[in-house]
């Protein structure tokens, strides 16, 4: 068999067991030209819901630990695609974000530096009629790379995703009309080598809780028209450095003080009148946020008035 025919055997089995169907594939390529298999995967019960999966075409999941964490992604994909609006995130500062346009695997970069790149799109998703968006460039090291099992998404786009969130929370990174990409540097200070596990965010308990209310509030209440939302989303717990197991108690707290309704899987929640009554503090929210990140300058110097 070809590497193409494998690579789609092994893909339809593992999408089956997480609950997903391989609608269609196409060949693409990467950055350089190289050949991949690009897959439409459908959620099994809604097929209306899809995510595409694109893997380096001689791309290799047989080994045991691949498999395993190939497994992991597709899983979480499948809950992740029973949301309103699965290419959409929250960062702490309040910021509601699609990420799109993500251009996978992993490519070396063309300009001789010792990285590896991934190129993609983040757009800011408030409910209104908008252009703001950054394209960035997320840079991995030689010595992170080590860290990771393969550069391909599914090992990836995680880790990656929240670096963005986070280079964009340190206010690096510039929602613009248009513009160059922008860059987002993925280091070993994002992971500790004797945890064995990401870092982004120490929260606590309270931020948490706001965190997920906000979540809610946005992805259910103003972008997915009421419906149920992830809130033990894995990749929430990895950027806000905390467990699912913590993020679960903090849903039920919030449950609890009529914030949310939890559904009765306690996995996906909805905002309650009370919670969609605080949308001017959550606009508020948007607004400061765009402000930090909106580069400034030194008024004086820039007309002319120095003491060089």
């Amino acid at each position: 068999m070809g590497t193409q025919e494998v690579l789609a055997g092994q893909v339809e089995a593992s999408a089956k067991a997480a609950g997903l169907v391989v609608a269609s594939s196409e060949i693409g390529q990467d950055f350089s030209g190289n050949p991949t298999t690009r897959f439409l995967l459908a959620l099994g019960a809604n097929h209306a819901k899809t995510q595409v999966l694109e893997l380096s075409d001689k791309f290799d999941f047989s080994r045991a630990d691949m498999l395993a964490e190939v497994g992991t992604y597709l899983a979480e994909a499948a809950k992740l695609l029973k949301n309103p609006r699965p290419d959409c995130y929250l960062t702490l500062h309040g910021f509601p974000l699609s990420f799109e346009k993500f251009t996978w695997p992993f490519h070396a970069s063309s300009s001789g530096a010792d990285t590896f790149l991934v190129h993609g799109e983040v757009r800011l998703e408030d409910g209104e009629p908008s252009v703001l968006h950054t394209k960035i460039a997320a840079s991995m090291t030689v010595t992170f790379a080590e860290i990771v099992k393969a550069p391909e998404q599914p090992f990836a786009e995680g880790f990656i995703y929240n670096a963005v969130r986070k280079t964009m929370d340190q206010g690096q990174l510039e929602l613009v009309k248009s513009g160059n990409r922008q860059p987002v540097p993925v280091t070993t200070r994002y992971y500790s080598p004797w945890k064995k596990r990401f870092s982004f965010n120490d929260t606590t308990e309270a931020q948490r809780q706001e965190y997920l209310a906000a979540k809610v509030f946005w992805l259910s209440g103003i972008l997915g028209g009421g419906q149920p939302v992830w809130v033990l989303d894995p990749r929430d717990a990895q950027y806000l450095n905390t467990t699912v197991e913590e993020l679960k108690k903090n849903a039920a707290a919030l449950a609890g003080e009529g914030v949310v309704h939890l559904a009765a899987d306690t996995e996906y929640a909805t905002p309650t009148e009370a919670l969609m009554g605080h949308r001017a503090q959550y606009v508020n929210e948007v607004a400061t946020a765009l402000a930090f990140i909106k580069p400034t300058f030194n008024e004086e110097m820039r007309g002319g008035h120095t003491n060089m």
